[in-house]
């Protein structure tokens, strides 16, 4: 690989049920996930198509049913099953997510709560 470009996702925000407290199920709230995808741009830059690239309107909507999806108990195991989806290209080098949950039930004034992973693709023998 030449090159490591980005792909930018910011602020997607879907509904969802996710949390350990049974009014966070019953309730739900909005959730809001931040995607950097780091993958080589140069072949979508020279071909000028889309299949060249990751398409970021598909994995919104992939993303947008996740979050929208099965509930979990925690933010982690959501940004983990997202970083699954967008490792789901085989493009993609690695991503990182952030899942921002700003009305988490902590009774202090706070902006938001987010928590950030990077997941990669396993190499062996120094190949990705």
């Amino acid at each position: 690989m030449d090159s490591l470009d980005e792909i930018v996702l910011t602020g997607l925000t879907v509904f969802g049920r996710h949390g350990v407290y049974d009014h966070e199920r019953a309730d739900g709230q909005e959730f809001t996930i931040d995607l950097r995808l780091r993958l080589d741009l140069a072949p979508a830059a020279a071909s000028d198509d889309v299949v060249d690239t990751v398409h970021y309107g598909e994995l919104a909507e992939k993303v947008a049913a996740i979050v929208a999806g099965e509930p979990v108990d925690l933010i982690e195991t959501l940004a983990s099953r997202i970083a699954d989806a967008a490792l789901g290209d085989e493009r993609v080098h690695d991503v990182t997510v952030t899942v921002h949950k700003p009305h988490a039930p902590i009774p202090l004034t706070f902006a938001d709560v987010s928590v950030v992973l990077t997941r990669g693709r396993i190499t062996t023998g120094g190949v990705a």
